[in-house]
């Protein structure tokens, strides 16, 4: 007799019997009877589940197993209602309410919505609920809301339309909305957008709208001086103009800006913003221009004035450097990297004794910074490593709440996706000192990347051998000698890409501990003389390691063995690091290091060094120090 043919009744009443879930049940014969359940829901077959989730009402993914009947059971609301009341505390309440409420909201059960709606941050569910309050009277409320959810530069969520479009056949949508939504729209490179809500408008604006359109599409009109010279009165048509070509022909946008800017028509913010953008543009290039330009920037904020501390340190010249770090704010003046800019700036305008103290202060700071003060003074690194100390129990304790049981639960049953979603439910509820336990929880699990995001939530960066782990020993050690590259730098380039996660994957593809994208995996098999296997062996350690320190030793090979350069190519791209690279005469590696234009790789090669100093200590070796590594840049 097939399992078909048994009837559902005899099937429960065996499963009572023989899997002993209604009485002192095992968990793993509950895990067998969790899965069971939900294959009944996949099959929707009702009555077997529900007789099934009777016996595991006192397991820990009870409530996962309600939660996933229940969305297939969306008109059930009583059942729902008692779900969200009974769990409301689960990761489980707040994704069944608002499947229940977009069910709600499709069924035009508008007061049933209301009632139940708790704002999340979820635009659509927001504009249905204000679309409620219209259905029930507030249309006045509704309206403000809708004009709110209006000033945006982009498209909003499908559900936003009725609220919208009762906007739109108001009279609270003024000509003055319309205008602002197209300009967002613009500056949001939503052409698209902008010509939607040109429908709306009506002469003389609609005139307008057209040439801001055109000037958008084309910026190469401003070159033409007769256009220039039919529309000298647009003045904030000029600047956004501008903005638009330096994207694609900055010198040409900055000539024309110095040419016209005096004879043209423009408010005083659209003439800073511009002044700023093209400032920041030069300083970025590296260009010599920057920090005279800089310095007309009027109330300047912090990108503008850490980029004129950079642009003085291209030049070098000290005296600018050291008015650019007084013009700092007092908490920008307090962060290590400028600290460490104000030592040098003391000892190279001869205040040799002023600069020795601030090395010393700044030397005890665990850091990038701190570690090229401690080599200025000739000192050992601070480590300052204090580990968390837990009572014997506290971390059992905290494994034995309920919401802790769940991730277990979903590691047991090889879900790992589930169970780290329980986990950052988890730990959001906690104050700073429970997440430190956390943290060692997750240690003692070998999470190591979760260990390490949870002691940043909680504040605590002191534990080294949590913060620093030293998983994949032996690979990285094999692959060290292998490819003749110093095991911490491995460590420190792991340590950033993936915080030592096997699986981790980024948006772009980039795979594993090493973040290596497939082409560079294939490359690396190719120069190994190795057979590609595919892009989840990527996902080996062993590999991946293998494969990330031979790309790392070609791109010391290809910048003369410089490890800033090759660190800032392994994020950024070699062909992108040659075009940074000097033009004239060598560059001390600290200045380099400190212009390179994208903040992402001037934190990832401080990042990379930094925690290779702290893995040397964590490998018992001493043989590495930033001053020995940051050798002169020399030119192309």
């Amino acid at each position: 007799m097939t399992i078909n043919r048994i009837p559902k009744r005899w099937l429960v009443c065996c499963l009572l019997v023989f899997s002993g879930t209604a009485v002192g049940a095992t968990l793993a014969q509950q895990r067998q009877d969790f899965l069971w359940a939900e294959k009944q829901i996949a099959l929707g077959d009702e009555p077997l589940f529900l007789s099934l989730a009777e016996v595991l009402a006192d397991y820990p993914l009870y409530p996962y197993l309600q939660y996933q009947w229940l969305k297939n059971n969306l008109a059930q609301s009583e059942k729902i209602q008692r779900f969200l009341t009974d769990y409301k505390d689960t990761r489980y309440a707040e994704l069944l309410r608002a499947k229940w409420l977009a069910y709600l909201a499709d069924n035009a059960q508008w007061l049933a919505f209301s009632q139940h709606y708790q704002a999340t941050g979820d635009a659509a569910l927001e504009c249905q609920y204000h679309w409620a309050q219209y259905q029930l009277g507030r249309q006045r409320f509704a309206l403000e809301a809708a004009k709110r959810l209006w000033a945006v530069g982009y498209a909003q969520a499908k559900a936003c339309d009725p609220l919208l479009s009762a906007l739109v056949l108001s009279p609270e949508l003024t000509p003055s909305l319309i205008w602002q939504r197209f300009d967002l729209a613009l500056r949001n490179n939503n052409a698209g957008l902008a010509r939607y809500v040109m429908r709306l408008m009506a002469e003389p604006a609609l005139a307008l709208a057209e040439l801001w359109l055109q000037v958008h599409n084309t910026p190469s009109l401003l070159q033409d001086n007769e256009w220039l010279n039919a529309h000298s009165g647009l003045g904030g048509l000029f600047a956004y103009g501008i903005e638009r070509l330096a994207k694609t022909d900055f010198t040409a946008a900055l000539t024309l800006w110095d040419t016209h800017k005096s004879a043209m028509l423009i408010d005083a913010n659209s003439y800073q913003q511009v002044e700023r953008k093209l400032a920041l543009a030069l300083a970025r290039a590296r260009d010599s221009r920057a920090y005279a330009r800089l310095e007309q920037v009027v109330a300047g904020d912090a990108e503008v004035r850490e980029w004129k501390v950079r642009a003085a340190l291209l030049e070098l010249n000290w005296p600018h450097i050291a008015k650019a770090l007084a013009a700092l704010s007092v908490e920008e003046r307090q962060q290590p990297q400028w600290q460490y800019w104000q030592a040098r700036a003391l000892v190279a305008t001869g205040q040799a004794q002023q600069g020795l103290a601030a090395y010393q202060q700044l030397a005890v700071d665990r850091s990038f910074y701190g570690f090229l003060a401690a080599d200025a003074i000739q000192t050992s690194y601070a480590l300052n490593d204090k580990p968390i100390l837990l009572a014997p129990d506290d971390a059992s304790r905290l494994a034995q709440q309920s919401d802790f049981r769940v991730v277990q639960e979903w590691v047991a049953l090889n879900r790992p996706l589930e169970a780290k979603r329980q986990w950052w439910f988890a730990i959001q509820k906690l104050p700073k000192e429970q997440l430190k336990i956390a943290a060692k929880l997750a240690q003692q699990w070998q999470w190591d990347q979760i260990a390490i995001m949870t002691l940043v939530k909680a504040d605590y960066w002191d534990d080294l051998g949590l913060r620093f782990p030293m998983a994949y020993l032996s690979q990285v050690q094999n692959a060290a000698q292998q490819f003749n590259v110093d095991p911490a730098l491995i460590y420190g380039l792991m340590r950033q890409e993936s915080l030592l996660d096997t699986f981790a994957q980024s948006p772009v593809g980039a795979r594993g501990l090493m973040q290596l994208m497939p082409g560079t995996g294939q490359q690396m098999a190719r120069a190994l003389n190795e057979p590609w296997l595919s892009e989840a062996s990527l996902f080996n350690p062993a590999m991946n390691i293998r494969y990330g320190t031979r790309y790392y030793q070609e791109l010391l090979g290809r910048f003369g063995g410089h490890v800033a350069l090759a660190s800032a190519a392994y994020n950024a791209g070699p062909n992108r690091i040659a075009k940074w690279l000097p033009t004239a005469s060598a560059v001390p590696a600290d200045v380099w290091i400190e212009t390179i234009p994208y903040k992402e790789t001037r934190k990832y090669v401080s990042s990379v060094l930094a925690y290779a100093m702290v893995y040397q200590q964590r490998l018992q070796r001493n043989a590495l120090k930033l001053s020995q590594l940051l050798v002169d840049v020399p030119p192309r």
